[in-house]
């Protein structure tokens, strides 16, 4: 039996969370300072566990290599919300404060992500004994899906099986002590103020390595004698180009390759080029189906030509899906701190991410924040509206785990018993194993 108000245990929530914020930003500026890609956060991950044992909340380490998993034990284990933050940047030269060696920059926002975990931990650590469920702290490598090359290399060393980090923890069994997850990423805000967005659904994602082997040859004294590989791969992506107009709005189809190696000497025919891309839509099916006939236009340009096509499919991200029953809590806390005016529901977004894949197997929130100039990902990215992004967002966040688990967890069970998983593990793994082959 709880025994202090609902209502108060919020208040004492908010308050610890806005007592920390010089800390709490400190942190997010550190990681900010060092940013590392994914599977590589060694660097973050130990900020991380050094931050946990700061706040004296135990902790496991090493989750898909960097990941790091706290705990905060309620009165009662009767289930278990994630708070999730990701410890990955993105590749962006150009920022400002990109690392200089590696071009990494946290223009991505996952170091708020990191913030606002923390600020969840500290709001919740003193109300904890109030609550018939205990909280995981997550955080969590490898979101941004780039350099896939590496990350192939590293499954085929056998050091991860899949190439997304909440994939690889799913796979792992790292989500199986866990019943419902959250969390949050930044976006462009629309107004001065800052804004709540309610997540909706996502697209998913084929990952794709494509190879055009041609035949070398002198560029200028025997052209006649080579392959052109380059050639292959730019009839290929003109291929998919010309078969745009066939997929289906409905679905949003997207297909955007890159050249990742596109030939060494200019007085040599390419004999070898590697072409990167995603084929997104936004469900299950279409995904299979645009992938299909994506590589069917890829394999004519090497078909045309006489060079040899090699497909690697590798395991993208599912399609994303918000629990509307969680959306619910999530505005009404939202409406307090951020004002109604500054709350909506978010429409279908043609970007990805991996907790689109928690999505099937658990109930998931994955909201976004609008307290940023410039675009995600860009070298303009900028906070410019930090109140939203350290401290309103934690406290919705915050205040919605105490709906969840406050009055024996009644909260938690309500939308646990209206959930309706699309996959199991089993199921889960299987299907991500079914698009893993070459052709």
């Amino acid at each position: 039996m709880s025994r202090m108000t609902k209502e108060k245990l919020k208040q004492r929530v908010c308050d610890a969370i806005i007592d920390a914020q010089p800390r709490l930003r400190e942190i997010a500026e550190s990681i900010m300072d060092e940013p590392e890609l994914g599977y590589k956060e060694v660097k973050t991950s130990k900020k991380v566990r050094d931050m946990f044992d700061e706040l004296g909340i135990p902790y496991t380490s090493d989750h898909a290599l960097t990941g790091v998993k706290g705990r905060l034990k309620g009165s009662d284990s009767k289930y278990t919300v994630a708070m999730i933050g990701e410890l990955d940047a993105i590749l962006c030269p150009r920022h400002p404060r990109a690392d200089d060696l590696t071009g990494a920059a946290h223009c991505c926002g996952h170091n708020i992500q990191i913030a606002n975990m923390f600020a969840v931990a500290i709001g919740l650590q003193s109300i904890m004994h109030e609550l018939a469920g205990d909280v995981v702290l997550f955080a969590v490598p490898a979101e941004e899906m780039v350099e896939v090359d590496y990350r192939n290399k590293l499954r085929e060393q056998g050091k991860i099986k899949y190439l997304g980090g909440k994939q690889q923890l799913i796979y792992e069994g790292a989500f199986d002590d866990i019943d419902i997850a959250m969390q949050m990423h930044v976006e462009t805000a629309r107004s001065s103020v800052g804004e709540m967005g309610l997540g909706s659904t996502s697209n998913g994602f084929v990952a794709k390595l494509i190879e055009y082997h041609g035949k070398v040859a002198h560029a200028a004294a025997a052209p006649h004698e080579g392959i052109n590989a380059l050639n292959a791969a730019l009839l290929g992506v003109m291929g998919v180009n010309s078969i745009r107009e066939t997929f289906k709005e409905s679905d949003c189809f997207r297909f955007h390759p890159i050249i990742n190696q596109g030939g060494t000497l200019v007085n040599c025919v390419p004999d070898y080029v590697q072409v990167e891309s995603f084929v997104r839509a936004a469900n299950i099916d279409a995904i299979v189906d645009c992938n299909n006939r994506v590589n069917r236009a890829l394999k004519a340009g090497g078909d045309a030509v006489g060079a040899i096509c090699v497909i690697k499919d590798l395991p993208g991200y599912l399609p994303m899906r918000n629990d509307e029953h969680m959306n619910e809590l999530l505005r009404n806390n939202s409406n307090q701190i951020f004002g109604e005016e500054n709350v909506y529901q978010g429409e279908h977004m043609t970007a990805s991410t991996d907790m689109g894949d928690v999505s099937h197997l658990m109930p998931v929130i994955h909201p976004w924040v609008g307290c940023i100039n410039g675009v995600l990902h860009s070298a303009e990215y900028e906070i410019t509206v930090p109140e939203v992004a350290y401290i309103k967002t934690a406290q919705a966040l915050a205040m919605t785990i105490v709906d969840l688990l406050y009055d024996d967890a009644a909260g938690a069970k309500d939308v646990l018993d209206k959930f309706i998983p699309v996959l199991n593990k089993q199921s889960y793994i299987e299907f991500l194993d079914r698009i893993a082959k070459s052709e």
